[in-house]
């Protein structure tokens, strides 16, 4: 290793202003393991896990686990686990290396070691950043059987691929050494996504024990039903993805190489509901809010933060807008984002202290923050998974309360005008979904809107088996006419909305 790259060595002599980590990295244990190390962990958990280890909570240190791609750990291992998070505001940028990741690991490279990881008897925590599509629900909600990674874990339980397989293979083998289990904290935007992955991970090992388990066995469904702790998290920082600019720009900023900087913005947000019979970090110390329910804050950033940003990216996409608050800049855009708050805030519990104004002026501000460039083709991305908590269930409960909804159906037919738009006014791939297959066969029939939103939602599962399906469907096939017809200019102009 040269001195031009940021690793243990180095740290100690960059640049004034670019904060280190303030403590011995070497007396860091091990005390949680991350699945899915991507760029939103390293700005988020990484980050208030680094603080809690510069106040002499040293038991806490990362194990990263990337269940696919070694891309991170190709990154990160020469720099001995350090990476420099870049906090941006439209006026300024503040530098930190952050050092709570101690190693790095690649399951499909080694799923012993992975294994071995969460075996620990230090290993206190398992969280995950895996994306929505990553836990492999079938369209009714329940685990996908069909899916050919979940019957391979089955089959080969020593050697796993899915986070399920993981989990389920070391939580039985802590039981088998009577070690106790480690408490699983999801971190992704899956609704209830605590009690969601309870429920989907005593699916599968239902159906391992069903293979596997003899007579006189502890079925480890059973003790992962009863005994492990599934706390649901709400999560909230915007994480665009990092350029080569962006490297650039972060070495002659520290004076030396970063391969994978991560860019963000200065507000977070974690909101956890505390139940670590392990024990954890005193996260509360550094900003997180430990809660009793989670329910009502995850309704919040689902509904106003995320399904402003999914309606942000088709729209803006649509719009030839390439970045967030170039979209959000668009008055006719901006004027449609206030009309969504509008609708989806009624949906929202009124008891939960929730101080909705006050946060939707806070996203105002956050999607105005012309120095992150937060890609709208990023955020575009697995809007089949995405929609469904952040717009389907706002539009449904209106749809209960006798409310209108407009705002909230044009976001679901401008997804499907933005997959249609793919190789044609936008580039091939510009974004994918993992219904990529059916939705091209599907879009390039060219079908009428009704039978288009129709097929889209057979295909997706968007309100399955709901009363009022059928009036959805209509209500987002009037906008889809609207956008086939002249894009974004009549679809708001039909809500009322000016474009000059």
């Amino acid at each position: 290793m040269t001195d031009r790259r940021l690793s243990n060595r180095t740290a100690h002599a960059l640049p004034v202003g670019v904060v280190a980590p303030r403590y011995d990295r070497g007396t860091v244990a091990p005390g949680i393991v991350h699945l899915g190390v991507g760029a939103f962990h390293r700005a988020h958990q990484a980050a208030y896990v680094d603080e809690c280890l510069a106040a002499g909570e040293t038991e806490w240190g990362i194990v990263g686990v990337s269940l696919r791609s070694p891309d991170t750990r190709d990154a990160l291992s020469p720099q001995d686990g350090l990476y420099t998070l870049a906090v941006r505001s439209s006026g300024e940028e503040e530098l930190r290396v952050i050092g709570s990741i101690q190693s790095m690991l690649v399951a499909p490279e080694d799923p012993g070691a992975v294994l071995a990881a969460l075996t620990d008897p230090r290993t206190r925590i398992v969280t995950l950043t895996i994306t929505e599509k990553a836990y492999l629900r079938a369209a009714g909600g329940g685990l996908d059987t069909a899916h050919p990674d979940i019957i391979h874990d089955l089959a080969n339980p020593r050697m796993p691929k899915t986070a399920h397989g993981f989990l389920a293979e070391a939580l039985a083998r802590r039981l088998a050494a009577g070690t106790a289990p480690f408490t699983v904290l999801c971190c992704d935007n899956l609704p209830a996504n605590g009690a969601t992955l309870h429920r989907l991970l005593t699916e599968f090992a239902e159906l391992r024990d069903a293979r596997f388990a003899t007579a006189g066995d502890t079925r480890i469904a059973d003790h992962i039903a009863n005994e492990v702790a599934f706390p649901s998290s709400m999560v909230d920082r915007i994480v665009p993805a990092t350029t080569d600019a962006d490297r650039a720009r972060i070495a002659g900023e520290l004076g030396v190489d970063d391969a994978w900087p991560v860019m963000t913005e200065p507000f977070r947000q974690w909101v956890v509901e505390d139940n670590f019979p392990a024990g954890r970090p005193d996260w509360e110390k550094f900003g997180v809010t430990m809660v009793g329910h989670v329910g009502p804050f995850e309704d919040m950033k689902l509904r106003l933060l995320n399904g402003a940003h999914s309606g942000i990216a088709y729209l803006g996409l649509l719009s030839g807008h390439a970045t967030v608050d170039r979209a959000f800049a668009d008055p006719a855009i901006r004027k449609f984002v206030d009309g969504l708050w509008a609708e989806a805030i009624p949906t929202l519990p009124e008891d939960a202290g929730l101080a909705t104004a006050t946060y939707t002026a806070e996203l105002a501000e956050r999607f105005s923050n012309t120095a992150l460039a937060h890609r709208t083709a990023q955020i575009a991305n697995d809007g089949s998974q995405k929609l469904p908590q952040r717009i389907i269930a706002s539009a449904i409960e209106c749809l209960e309360a006798g409310t209108e909804f407009v705002h909230l159906t044009l976001v679901v037919a401008a997804w499907i005008a933005a997959c249609a738009a793919r190789g044609k006014t936008l580039p091939e791939n510009h974004f994918t979904d993992p219904l990529d297959a059916g939705l091209t066969a599907l879009l390039d029939q060219q079908l009428p809107a009704n039978e288009t939103v129709a097929a889209v939602f057979d295909l997706a599962g968007f309100a399955r088996d709901h009363a009022e399906r059928q009036t959805l469907i209509e209500l987002v096939a009037v906008h889809l006419v609207h956008l086939r017809r002249d894009g974004p200019t009549l679809a708001f102009a039909a809500l009322g909305i000016g474009t000059e």
